[in-house]
């Protein structure tokens, strides 16, 4: 938009416009001989500014995207969130090829999400929406599009893909525990792995990136500051700021790892040849569920993460203790992810209270 102001110099043109970020910038320029030049110079400038609108809106879905995880993605996430964005990737190119990204329609998206939702999970499906709606946010503010086009739509899932999560009972622990005890073999760090991992409800690539400086024994912490990536074979940051922390662990869980330190290396798990070993802990795992008599045909490793919170809560562990421990930023997430969990001791603890007001 041009305003136009009539000085003893000549006339002067103020050319408004709001930039990506929304705010108001404005260009002038004094001393024409009459208000025609004025206008004529206002008009050559917003049709450049209208010829690089135009181009942002001629822009493909897929190409926005890709721009978009370059400029504000890639520099800060990690590997494995990088093959999420890649997935997502894959899936525009194939529902959206060759469409521009301001004709995409709310019909269009809702059809896409239709579509998909046959083949995924609801917690991939989450992964997805969240994903792509970020893009779509991004592309508003960068006047790309007018309207948020996922807005008022619904994501839907297959239910058949939804893996039940399962978890041990307390005597189940108790049984497990038992039987990897009496398996126990410094050369064989797997089975001292799964102990961490019960006794402390870490994820598997802290666990296997835990060096013996991690470690205080006298305190009996164990601090997590890092963890290991299969993706690049490498030591990465842990998942967020929230993962860093240090936890308690019992003498029991100490000792035993003691029993590794004659391995001579930095890295408490290492392989005789020196790597990180993580490589086969679900078949070592699914063993030991066999031989202790336990039929969870789709327990796994990260199960092991669930069980460590099913067994606190059972012994009446304050919930914001257990999200410190796990590394969670507030226990908002704590409650979503083990909402399974908590529903049930919800449960017993309403007849608490029950019995609590009957004694009034």
């Amino acid at each position: 938009m041009a305003s136009y102001r009539k000085l003893k110099s000549g006339w002067k043109v103020t050319i408004s416009q709001r930039d990506e970020n929304g705010k108001l910038r404005q260009t002038s320029k004094q001393g024409f001989a009459s208000k025609l030049e004025a206008r004529r110079y206002a008009a050559t400038i917003e049709q450049d500014i209208d010829g690089v609108k135009k181009a942002k809106q001629d822009a493909l879905f897929l190409d926005y995207y890709d721009q978009w995880v370059d400029t504000y993605k890639r520099p800060k996430v990690q590997a494995g969130t990088l093959q999420r964005f890649k997935t997502v990737r894959n899936l525009i190119e194939k529902y959206f090829d060759g469409v521009k990204i301001q004709n995409v329609t709310r019909t269009d998206y809702q059809q896409f999400l239709n579509q998909i939702g046959q083949k995924y999970a609801k917690s991939t499906m989450q992964l997805i929406t969240v994903t792509i709606k970020s893009c779509v946010k991004s592309a508003v503010v960068d006047e790309v599009i007018a309207k948020d086009f996922t807005q008022r739509t619904e994501a839907v899932y297959n239910r058949d893909r939804g893996l039940s999560v399962d978890y041990l009972t307390v005597e189940e622990i108790k049984r497990l525990v038992e039987t990897i005890k009496n398996s126990l073999n410094p050369k064989h760090p797997i089975p001292y792995m799964i102990l961490t991992a019960i006794y402390t409800g870490m994820r598997l690539g802290e666990i296997t990136a835990l060096e013996w400086s991690d470690i205080d024994f006298d305190k009996q912490t164990i601090s997590i500051t890092k963890s290991w990536s299969p993706t690049t074979y490498s030591i990465k940051a842990p998942k967020n700021d929230s993962s860093n922390r240090t936890i308690a662990v019992n003498k029991f869980l100490l000792s035993t790892l003691l029993q590794l330190k004659n391995n001579s290396h930095d890295m408490i798990f290492k392989t005789a040849n020196g790597m990180p070993f993580s490589g086969s802990v679900n078949a070592s795992l699914r063993s030991f569920l066999k031989k202790a008599d336990i039929d969870k045909p789709g327990y796994h490793f990260h199960s092991l993460r669930h069980s460590h919170v099913a067994y606190l809560l059972s012994k009446d562990v304050d919930l914001h203790a257990i999200s410190k421990r796990l590394g969670h930023k507030d226990m908002t997430i704590t409650a979503k992810v083990y909402a399974y969990l908590i529903d049930e001791y919800k449960e017993r603890e309403d007849q608490k209270i029950i019995r609590a007001i009957d004694e009034i």
